[in-house]
């Protein structure tokens, strides 16, 4: 699985993209930050306000309980505002 992390994210987590084999029972989104977040304090901080996260799915928006496995593209970003 290939995680791509965007804009404050890749700051906090010092990285923009990782392939990854979390364990066999994250099986969605909220699962896999869930994971994430117990790889360091940086991870822990990118995600701790979930309010200011996106994630997609293989280049598409989804929420928290969108299934994710093996071979995925999962990104995480902040919200993006047009002007």
């Amino acid at each position: 699985m290939k995680i791509l992390y965007f804009a404050w994210m890749r700051g906090k987590t010092g990285i923009g993209e990782e392939d990854v084999a979390p364990p066999a029972e994250v099986t969605d989104v909220a699962g896999l930050i869930g994971w994430l977040k117990t790889r360091g304090p940086g991870f822990e901080d990118a995600f701790a306000n979930m309010d200011v996260v996106r994630a997609a799915v293989n280049q598409e928006f989804v929420e928290l309980d969108a299934p994710v496995k093996a071979g995925d593209e999962v990104a995480f970003f902040p919200p993006v505002t047009g002007g």
